[in-house]
């Protein structure tokens, strides 16, 4: 499956925070850069599970020809200084970066470096679809569920970082911007450059999977960020999985173990803690007959990954009664757009938690 790396794949640098993310720009380099080798940062995150499933992701792209660049970006007070002083030249030799999160003030601080006629955000699911919308309304770039909040001291501070990073995302003479994505765009921006992610490179590398007579069920990390209550959420997928005979829950790599203990322990389900994004999980199988979400960027991508297959992917929409009330005024309706733009899905009524 190795490719040989050509030399002008390297004038490409990509940064990735995700496994997501860096499954992306793989799906990207197979559909517009065949044969080519790029050079693949990784700003790595501190948390656990989400390292560990971007170390596997690292192994699956030098296989396919790449040149991984593991960062420790955030191992200390030191480490922004030396992954930036480290990468400064190489940016400003590029000429091509893509970015997998252009709300990551890391990645944000690193577009004030870069001299690059082309830009490229690949898929990083609904943000995607929020940063599309913000760029195309000149609207400073914040993520959706903190949307509608007063602007931090730390927001304040970075603010001139981010407006020239939006600047710079914005196409120009000096600047191409291509969007590499599976979500659903209502805006496009004036002159970016969109082509659709197919999950081309996921669908030759694995599978077809063998599919089981059962349902699965997918996690989300709303609880984690604060939108949806933890109790109300736990009731809801004890009478998901109950309603469809749900035997296992793939966890989001931010759910927290807390959580994932208790829904274990009082919906009887089968936790499952995948060591790669889902999309390639499933594509591997064993996967069940029937996925089972609530509004989340899988309800997207799956279709795409598991096309070809009988796998049936059903979406719950979320009750506006189990929203927190910290949750940003325009998470109900982002949530609803989420599910309501996917396609070759089965909408599910709402289930009840009381």
């Amino acid at each position: 499956m190795s490719r040989r790396a050509g030399s002008a794949g390297h004038s490409t640098l990509a940064f990735v925070e995700s496994p997501v993310q860096l499954l992306n720009v793989l799906e990207w380099a197979h559909a517009h850069a065949p044969g080519a080798g790029l050079t693949l940062v990784v700003l790595s995150p501190t948390d656990p599970m989400t390292r560990g499933q971007l170390r596997r992701m690292a192994e699956l792209a030098r296989e396919e020809g790449h040149e991984v660049r593991w960062e420790e970006a955030r191992g200390g007070p030191a480490a922004p200084f030396q992954t930036i002083g480290g990468l400064t030249g190489r940016l400003r030799r590029a000429e091509r970066v893509v970015l997998g999160d252009p709300f990551s003030r890391y990645v944000q601080l690193l577009l004030t470096i870069t001299k690059a006629r082309d830009l490229v955000v690949v898929d990083d699911g609904t943000a995607t679809m929020e940063f599309v919308a913000q760029l195309a309304s000149g609207e400073r770039l914040v993520r959706w569920h903190r949307k509608g909040g007063r602007p931090g001291a730390r927001d304040l501070l970075f603010a001139p970082v981010s407006s020239s990073a939006r600047r710079r995302l914005t196409p120009s003479d000096r600047r191409n911007v291509e969007i590499f994505s599976s979500m659903p765009m209502e805006q496009t921006p004036p002159g970016v450059t969109v082509h659709a992610n197919d999950f081309a490179w996921t669908r030759f590398r694995f599978g077809p999977p063998r599919i089981t007579k059962g349902a699965d069920m997918v996690g989300t990390s709303l609880v984690e960020t604060g939108v949806v209550d933890g109790d109300r959420y736990l009731e809801a997928v004890q009478n998901l999985a109950k309603a469809h005979g749900a035997t296992r829950y793939f966890a989001h790599r931010r759910e927290s173990t807390a959580k994932l203990h208790r829904l274990a322990a009082e919906t009887g389900l089968e936790i499952v803690r995948p060591d790669l994004p889902l999309e390639l999980i499933a594509r591997r199988g064993p996967v069940g007959r029937t996925i089972l979400s609530f509004p989340s960027t899988v309800v997207h991508t799956l279709p795409l990954a598991l096309a070809g297959t009988e796998v049936r992917v059903a979406v719950c929409d979320i009750d506006p009664a189990w929203l927190t009330d910290n949750a940003s005024p325009r998470a109900q309706g982002f949530l609803s757009g989420v599910t309501g733009t996917a396609r070759d899905v089965t909408r599910l009524p709402m289930v009840s938690a009381v």
